[in-house]
């Protein structure tokens, strides 16, 4: 099986290195809520915004939906070039050794 790595700075600034599996067909919003990073309340149906990040480093990631970018559409603390719904962001090979950063609540 192979593993990939995710970057991660919680909202207290500290950094977390996680492993995680291609092959199980996650979302990044699985990885982070199994660390108890993220609360994930609506479980990825991109419909809450508790999964909301920044993307620090310069991945090529799929490009925002329409219930994405409407949820986005709500929150305060929004960056246009680097806010996405972790549930949104599928755990493949091409985000190996991404960087993200946990949002504050709105």
């Amino acid at each position: 099986m192979k593993d990939i790595t995710i970057n991660v700075i919680d909202e207290s600034g500290k950094k977390h290195k996680l492993i995680t599996p291609l092959e199980m067909g996650l979302n990044l919003m699985d990885v982070l809520r199994s660390h108890d990073l993220v609360e994930g309340a609506c479980g990825g149906m991109a419909l809450c915004a508790t999964c909301h990040c920044y993307v620090e480093s310069k991945h090529e990631i799929s490009e925002q939906k329409d219930d994405e970018l409407a949820m986005l559409d709500q929150l305060f603390s929004v960056d246009e070039e680097r806010s996405r719904l972790a549930c949104q962001i599928q755990i493949e090979e091409s985000i190996d050794n991404i960087t993200v950063k946990i949002a504050s609540p709105d």
